[in-house]
This record gives structure tokens, C-alpha cells and sequence, in this order.
């Protein structure tokens, strides 16, 4: 993963340099795995931060483009305030690694689930409200796909109930039960790191996952980052309001197209780039005159 990047773009390097000389031993396990290690959350989330930044870099090295507004899915919220220059790299793997510690370590393996569930996102509110234990909307990724996220009962029992009502609700394998109430010690154990951490000017505006909205406050940003460990992404919501701020084209950096696929579901016409390799960034053409990223 990267290594075609690196070799082809100096800016891309220095990303994957940086991560090496940060936590020791990461570049390797992105560029060669074993997958079984690459996949744990500790390591997974600072390795796609630097995926993601180098493709960015890369990117904008080439073409001297810079976006209007950047917004992250969970995780990716890190990569887009690096992106942005509030965050260093550096610190936003320190905090990714430290982030996917506390998350593994929150919950029991086994005691938690999360299930993505296709039809009327009010009426999974509605169900996880009435359902014993804790069971919340987690991901509100297209109009009609949210995952809810809780405990291994109350998220059965939750889907379910959803399937009777004739929704289609479908397990996921996850390493633990991402933002939900769950992962209270992982938010409380990260606020402090947050909150010690630099935070410069950003270069423009960031979409928060728990607010939906504009960003440009740096000081905003420890409690942001805290609230969303438990928070639901609401990337519809983000979409459609990065959309109403004018935004045109976006484009998705990093390994994967998941995300050009969310905002495809959720703004049909939108136009959608990806840039993950050395061939996408040097292929990159904006489709529009002067269009908002």
C-alpha cells in the first residue's frame, strides 16, 4: 500500500519517512503487511492516515491545487485537519495510534457488535431508542444505509426488530463497537492527548463528523475529536452541507473508493475523483472549469 506513491513522489516519501520515524516499524507493515498485524486498529488507523496524506501531498505537489473544504469519515477527519495544516502528521499518528489502542481495549472482544441496516435511517432511530441496552446509530453513510453499533445483545435484538419492520440488516465484522456510548473510556483516555496537542490555523474549512458543519477554529477541534469517538458520523449530512457551501467535485485520497461510493448515494450527480496511486495523481484532471473541491 504506498509504495508506488512513495516512489514515484518525494512529497509521498516524506510522508511515509515521517510515519517510520514516528512509530517504528509502521512503513513496513503498510508496504508489506502481515495483514493479521496491518489490520489491528492500533495500527490500521495511524497506517491510513499516512496513506491518505501522502496521496494528498502527492497530489497537491502535481498539481498545485488546493481543496476549498475537507471532511473525513471518522478516522478520516485526522487525515483532512492534517490536510488542512491544523494538525502535524506526527501528532495525528501518535493520536490515531493511541486512538485505536483505546478503542481495541474498551470493550471485551465479543461484547459488542455492529450492524449495517438498508431503509428509513428514522426508523432505525426509533428502533434503538426502544431497544434495551445500547444500541445507537453510529454511521449515517448514505440516505439509506446506517450502522448502528453497541452492545452484542441490544444490536441483535435492534436488528431484529428492524428486520420485521422489513429493513435488511447485515453484521459486520469489526474489531469492537465504534461510536457508540461503549467507547467512553477510549474518549476519556484520548481528551487528555487532544487537548495537549498543537493545533495551528487551518488553511480551510474542515466538516466535523458530530456537528456536520464548518470548522475553522482550532481551538474547537480537542473537543470535536473527543465527542466523535462516541458520536454518530453524520456523513450525510456532511455531504449535502459541504454541497450547499458549493462544493462541485470531491475527491476521495487514499487506497479504496468507498467514500466517492457514499457520495455518489447521496448527491447522484456529484462528480467523484480518486487519488490513491502514482497513475491517479498523475492522471488527475479536474472535470469542471475552476470547480469547488
Amino acid at each position: 500500500m504506498g509504495a508506488d506513491l512513495a516512489a514515484a513522489f518525494p512529497e509521498a516519501g516524506a510522508v511515509y519517512a515521517e510515519a517510520e520515524a514516528t512509530l517504528p516499524g509502521l512503513r513496513g507493515l503498510i508496504e508489506t503487511g502481515p495483514l493479521e498485524s496491518l489490520t489491528l486498529t492500533a495500527n490500521q488507523q495511524p497506517a491510513l492516515v499516512a496513506a491518505s496524506v501522502a496521496a494528498f501531498r502527492a497530489w497537491q505537489a502535481h498539481t498545485g491545487l488546493t481543496p476549498a473544504f475537507a471532511a473525513g469519515h471518522s478516522l478520516g477527519e485526522y487525515s483532512a485537519l492534517v490536510a488542512a495544516g491544523t494538525l502535524s502528521l506526527a501528532d495525528a499518528l501518535r493520536l490515531t495510534r493511541k486512538r485505536g489502542e483505546l478503542m481495541q481495549a474498551a470493550v471485551p472482544v465479543g461484547a459488542g457488535a455492529m450492524s449495517a441496516v438498508m431503509g428509513d435511517p428514522e426508523v432505525v432511530r426509533e428502533v434503538c431508542a426502544a431497544t434495551p441496552g445500547i444500541v445507537q446509530p453510529a454511521n449515517y453513510n448514505a440516505p439509506t444505509q446506517t450502522v448502528i453499533s453497541g452492545e452484542q445483545a441490544a444490536v441483535d435484538a435492534a436488528a431484529a426488530e428492524l428486520k420485521a419492520r422489513g429493513l435488511k440488516a447485515i453484521p459486520l465484522k469489526v474489531s469492537a463497537p465504534f461510536h457508540c456510548d461503549l467507547m467512553a473510556p477510549a474518549r476519556d483516555g484520548l481528551t487528555p492527548d487532544l487537548h495537549a496537542t498543537a493545533f495551528g490555523p487551518l488553511a480551510f474549512p474542515v466538516y466535523a463528523n458530530v456537528t456536520a458543519g464548518a470548522n475553522t477554529s482550532p481551538a474547537a477541534l480537542p473537543d470535536l475529536l473527543a465527542r466523535q469517538i462516541t458520536g454518530s458520523v453524520r456523513w450525510v449530512e456532511t455531504i449535502r452541507a459541504l454541497a450547499d457551501a458549493g462544493a462541485e467535485v470531491f475527491v476521495e485520497f487514499g487506497p479504496g473508493t468507498v467514500l466517492t461510493g457514499l457520495v455518489k448515494r447521496i448527491l447522484p450527480d456529484a462528480q467523484t475523483l480518486n487519488v490513491g496511486t502514482a497513475e491517479q495523481v498523475r492522471g488527475f484532471q479536474l472535470p469542471a472549469a475552476s470547480p469547488q473541491l
